[in-house]
């Protein structure tokens, strides 16, 4: 089982020091925190805040993953040069239709650095 990355889980003086490599690796959950039952429900995954990730042949964001607990619900996978081999913020827009409550995460593989996990996003879900 490959190594899952989680900057949670990495000392502060750590992440500080190499913010640069932890931003452009993390995947973050952009949405709403309340979804409405049956009704589709826009999920952004967006790769690093402050610093884009590269963009070259063997070097890029492979695949991103959308999770509610242990159920993949959603994925996309990449290509190297989508981004014209130019670093970039690789983002991508999932559309669900939730039925209950959830508990999202994301995971992204770099080609060069392995899996990464987001921090967990709570949605609740209302008639």
């Amino acid at each position: 089982m490959p190594r899952v990355i989680n900057p949670v889980e990495i000392d502060a003086l750590e992440k500080e020091t190499h913010k640069d490599y932890f931003d452009r690796h993390s995947p973050h959950i952009v949405c709403d925190n309340t979804a409405e039952r049956g009704k589709k429900f826009k999920v952004k995954v967006l790769m690093g805040n402050d610093y884009t990730h590269p963009d070259d042949a063997d070097h890029y964001i492979s695949n991103i993953q959308l999770w509610n607990r242990e159920t993949l619900i959603a994925q996309a996978q990449f290509s190297p040069g989508m981004m014209s081999n130019n670093p970039e913020h690789v983002e991508i827009d999932f559309y669900i239709v939730p039925k209950v409550s959830m508990n999202l995460s994301a995971m992204a593989v770099c080609t060069k650095h392995g899996l990464w996990q987001s921090e967990s996003r709570e949605v609740k879900v209302v008639d």
